[in-house]
């Protein structure tokens, strides 16, 4: 039987794309909601100076890791599918200086992978690539696009207010983890018995 290797984005995918407002809301003194948010950027969506936000959020990427929330029903369909033999392999921007919070994550909430990867780039295309992974599951629009067209898989392109550019045939958005299921069973797992 086939294993397929699914290659998984963490922020904003498997995370809630709100869970890092919390923090931006308590140090900046904002209110902003995920609708607020209409670019990957977030510091256009507020007055801050990007250089201050990188070191905020530099020095506050760890306890940022290891209290984000998980989108709801991920815990569920990521172990359904490692149960129908997919291996779950998280590619993230993150770096290799939050791998210790990252671990400690996806122990405290009970996640199921195989491997994790901490690229320090959004950059993930080659990383797929030498992993070999059959899909990609994603949040963020040029990346779905890139991973898509030049590796020519599917990319679940989870949808967000700064995600909603026009997207090619291949990039699939959907609304949850709900909808990613449905899709990954139909075409991945159709054929096979559950």
């Amino acid at each position: 039987m086939k294993k397929y290797r699914f290659g998984i984005d963490i922020d904003g995918t498997v995370t809630t794309p709100s869970s890092l407002l919390l923090h931006i809301n308590k140090k900046f003194g904002c209110n902003l909601v995920l609708d607020d948010i209409k670019e990957y950027d977030l510091t256009a969506a507020f007055d801050v100076d990007p250089t201050e936000f990188y070191k905020w959020y530099k020095e506050t990427e760890a306890e940022i890791c290891l209290t984000s929330s998980t989108q709801e029903q991920a815990k569920h369909f990521l172990t359904k599918w490692q149960n129908q033999q997919a291996e779950l392999y998280y590619i993230s921007a993150r770096g290799d200086e939050v791998m210790a919070p990252t671990m400690e994550w996806f122990k405290q909430e009970q996640l199921p992978y195989d491997h994790v990867e901490l690229i320090g780039s959004h950059r993930k295309i080659e990383t797929a690539r030498e992993f070999a992974t059959d899909v990609f599951f994603e949040d963020k629009h040029d990346n779905a696009v890139d991973l898509h067209e030049e590796l020519d898989i599917p990319v679940i392109l989870f949808d967000t207010p700064y995600n909603r550019n026009p997207i090619p045939n291949g990039v699939i958005r959907v609304n949850n983890w709900h909808e990613a299921n449905e899709w990954i069973q139909h075409n991945f797992f159709v054929s096979r018995v559950n």
